[in-house]
Order: structure tokens, then C-alpha cells, then sequence
């Protein structure tokens, strides 16, 4: 059967990140095949949780007060949260970070600056093609 173009919701991702450039490029770039909602720090980022579940959140890992890590532990301790899955945002000098994210059960990891397609990409590996 084949899909009516809008007849099921979009997926729903959910970009934190301190960088208001990041987060306006984050939703020009995947706001035509998903539903995209924008926080600008972690606090946000939780407070947001509370009430809604998307279905993917990528995170910045450099943000403060509360950086990516510090979210990360607060989301995987959530009811019914805990199951959401991650994509890490993260500059080259956070392979450290990167490597203590992984054991928070994190599906990816992009670099800043990244490159759209593979944005993307890495997104449809976790969520399944956007159509």
C-alpha cells in the first residue's frame, strides 16, 4: 500500500545544542522530512522531555552549564526515556568524550563542521529512510 504524502506524522528529532547557528542549520537541513524541535541547552533539553518523546535526539556534547554527557546520563535515567535514541554532535577534540557517551548507549556520533549528507545518513541509519 502505498503512503499518502502527510497522512502519517514525521519523525520528530530533537537538536540541542548551545550554537544557535548549528541548531538554524540543523532544522534547514532536515526540517523538510522531519519534524524538527530546537533547544539550546540540556536544562531545555530535559524540561522538553518531561512531556514529549521524539523519535531521535541529537546532542551537542560541549554546552554548558550542563554539558552533553551530564544530559545524557539525565535522559537515560528517565522513565520511559531512557530508550531514545542519540546522536552525538561533537568538535575533533572530543574523541574522550565520544568514548564515555558510547558506554551511555549512544547509536552515532557527527563531527562539527558536518557535512549534510552525512547528517543525514548516519540519521536514516538510526530512524530508517524519512519517507
Amino acid at each position: 500500500m502505498m503512503q499518502e504524502k502527510g497522512k502519517w506524522p514525521r519523525k520528530r528529532i530533537l537538536a540541542v545544542d548551545d550554537a544557535a547557528i548549528i541548531l538554524s542549520r540543523v532544522s534547514d537541513i532536515l526540517g523538510k522530512d522531519y519534524e524538527v524541535v530546537t533547544v539550546n541547552s540540556g536544562m531545555r533539553a530535559l524540561r522538553y522531555l518531561e512531556k514529549e518523546k521524539p523519535d531521535l535526539i541529537l546532542l551537542d556534547i560541549r554546552m554548558t552549564p550542563k554539558d552533553g554527557i551530564e544530559t545524557l546520563r539525565e535522559i537515560r535515567a528517565m522513565k520511559d526515556r531512557s530508550d531514545i535514541p542519540v546522536i552525538m554532535l561533537t568538535g575533533m577534540e572530543d574523541k574522550n568524550f565520544v568514548l564515555e557517551s558510547a558506554q551511555l548507549g549512544i547509536r552515532d556520533y557527527v563531527l562539527k563542521p558536518f557535512v549534510d549528507e552525512d547528517l543525514i545518513a548516519r540519521i536514516q541509519r538510526v530512524l530508517g529512510p524519512s519517507t
